[in-house]
């Protein structure tokens, strides 16, 4: 049984289990109130739920890809919560949440901001289940994207405003389960951050 979370996009909550499915979930397409939802969301999922916290497995959480801002606020909420609970976070792509369930060649495309997009390209899904992820995730400027992406015409596009909380869950499971590695603990903001630190002292005059 876990506590999944993403914001990646919108924000998304959920409680959820390997053979009951989907115990809870809140999601709001808002990309911008992240911070000022997650933990209300956090609460009303475990209280709908009826699931304590000590009989939780783990936090699944999104890492993405997707804005800095966004993405930042449900990881470090995931990474906050599984300490305080003493519980593993479980780290997935968010894009592969999406893909979930999905058995056709589809593309998947998020918003990036600053007139940009993220994809990535799946097969279909595996024996058991479980996305199989061929290009991406990658960024890229929108009228690039029959360039960037190899074989473009093969894929039915799938444009996804809000990655849901219960299938980033499910899909934890489910790499569980079949023994699959899960995503790394790195974020993918797939954009060099606008702040950088110099490269030497600054020079006075």
């Amino acid at each position: 049984m876990l506590l999944a979370i993403d914001t990646s996009a919108g924000t998304s909550v959920a409680v959820v289990d390997r053979d009951a499915g989907v115990l809870a979930e809140r999601s709001s397409p808002d990309t911008r109130g992240h911070a000022e939802i997650i933990g209300r969301y956090i609460s009303e999922c475990l209280e709908q739920s009826g699931v304590a916290v000590t009989a939780l497995s783990g936090v699944a959480v999104g890492m993405g890809p997707g804005p800095f801002t966004g993405l930042r606020v449900g990881i470090a909420a995931a990474r906050a919560f599984a300490f305080g609970a003493g519980k593993p976070v479980v780290p997935v792509v968010s894009h592969d949440a999406i893909a979930f369930g999905l058995t056709r060649p589809t593309l998947i495309v998020t918003d990036a901001r600053r007139r940009e997009i993220y994809w990535s390209a799946y097969a279909g899904s595996d024996e058991a289940g479980l996305p199989v992820r061929v290009h991406g995730p990658a960024l890229c400027k929108p009228a690039e994207l029959a360039d960037a992406v190899p074989d473009f015409d093969g894929y039915t596009r799938l444009d996804a405003a809000l990655v849901s909380a219960a299938s980033v869950g499910l899909l934890a499971e489910g790499l569980y389960l079949h023994k699959r590695p899960f995503a790394t603990g790195e974020a993918l903001y797939l954009r060099s951050p606008d702040v950088t630190m110099s490269a030497g002292p600054k020079r006075v005059s």
